[in-house]
C-alpha cells in the first residue's frame, strides 16, 4: 500500500476559533508534504461547517467523530448522514472506544452506521481495540475478529475498499495509556489483515490499517516502520500544529529518502 494515512481526532478539546487557527497553520504545512501522505482532521460537530469552508480547496480530509445510521427521526442530540452530506465531509469515525465505554455503543450499531456511511459517500474509519482484561486473558485476537466481522458484516468487496480501520488498544489510549510495543502492534495488524482477507479477499489489501494509542513524537517512527501499519491516528501529540508539524516533517523526510 503506497499511501500513508495520518490524522488526528480532536475529541472535545477545541472551540471553533481554536480549530480555525489550527487549520490556518496546518494548511501551509500540508502543501509541503509528499502526495503519499493522506492527511485528515476530525473536529467536534460545531466546527465542521467553518472548517469545511477553510479546507475546501486543500488536500486535508475532514471527518466527523460519530454519526447516526438514520437520515432523520426522533433521535435527540444525534447527527444524521444527510446532515453531514450537507456539510461535505470525507470521513466519519465510528466505534471509538470512548463511544463504546461511555455511550454503550455496540458492534451491531456500528455496523448499521458503517452501511449508512458508505451509502452516503463517506469513508468510515472503524475503530477497534481490546481492553486490558481481554489482553491479559489472551483473547485479543478473538475480540478484534468479533469486532471486525460484526462491524463490517454485509459490506461488499467494492465497498470494503472505501473503509479505513484503526486499531486502538483501549489500554494504550488516553492520558493514562501505556504505549504498545511496536512488535505487538505489527503482530496484531498482521492478524487484522488476515481477518480482512478472509472477509474480502483481494479487496482487503486496499483497506488502510492505522494505529492509534499514545502515539507521540518519541515513538511514532517505530510504529510507522512496523510491518502492516499503513498510518497513524494521533491524539494529543497532534493537538498543536507545532507538535503535529514535527511529526509530519519527519515522516515527509522519511518518504523523501525512501525510508518509507
Amino acid at each position: 500500500m503506497n499511501k500513508i494515512w495520518i490524522g488526528t481526532n480532536w475529541k472535545m478539546t477545541k472551540s471553533t476559533e481554536e480549530g480555525l487557527t489550527y487549520i490556518e497553520n496546518l494548511i501551509p504545512i500540508s502543501e509541503q508534504l509528499s502526495s503519499r501522505i493522506e492527511l485528515f482532521v476530525i473536529p467536534s460537530f460545531t466546527s465542521l461547517i467553518p472548517l469545511q469552508d477553510s479546507l475546501a480547496q486543500t488536500r486535508i480530509h475532514l471527518g466527523a467523530q460519530n454519526m447516526h445510521w438514520e437520515n432523520e427521526g426522533a433521535y435527540t442530540g444525534e447527527i444524521s448522514p444527510k446532515m453531514l452530506q450537507e456539510i461535505g465531509i470525507d470521513i466519519v469515525e465510528l466505534g471509538h472506544s470512548e463511544r463504546r465505554q461511555y455511550y454503550n455503543e455496540n458492534d451491531q450499531d456500528i455496523n448499521k452506521k458503517v452501511h449508512a456511511a458508505l451509502n452516503s459517500g463517506f469513508s468510515p474509519l472503524v475503530c477497534i481495540g481490546e481492553n486490558i482484561e481481554q489482553k491479559n486473558f489472551a483473547i485479543s485476537r478473538e475480540t478484534l475478529a468479533m469486532q471486525l466481522k460484526t462491524c463490517l458484516k454485509g459490506i461488499s468487496k467494492d465497498q470494503a475498499e472505501k473503509v479505513l480501520v484503526a486499531y486502538e488498544p483501549v489500554w494504550a489510549i488516553g492520558e493514562k495509556g501505556v504505549p504498545a510495543d511496536p512488535a505487538y502492534v505489527s503482530y496484531i495488524h498482521h492478524f487484522i489483515r488476515e481477518v480482512l482477507e478472509e472477509m474480502f479477499e483481494e479487496s482487503s489489501f486496499n483497506i488502510p490499517l492505522l494505529f492509534g494509542g499514545s502515539v507521540n513524537q518519541s515513538n511514532f517512527l517505530d510504529y510507522i516502520h512496523s510491518p502492516h501499519v499503513n498510518g497513524l491516528f494521533i491524539g494529543r501529540a497532534a493537538w498543536t500544529t507545532q507538535s503535529f508539524e514535527n511529526i509530519l516533517t519527519v515522516l515527509n523526510e522519511q518518504i523523501t529518502h525512501n525510508y518509507l
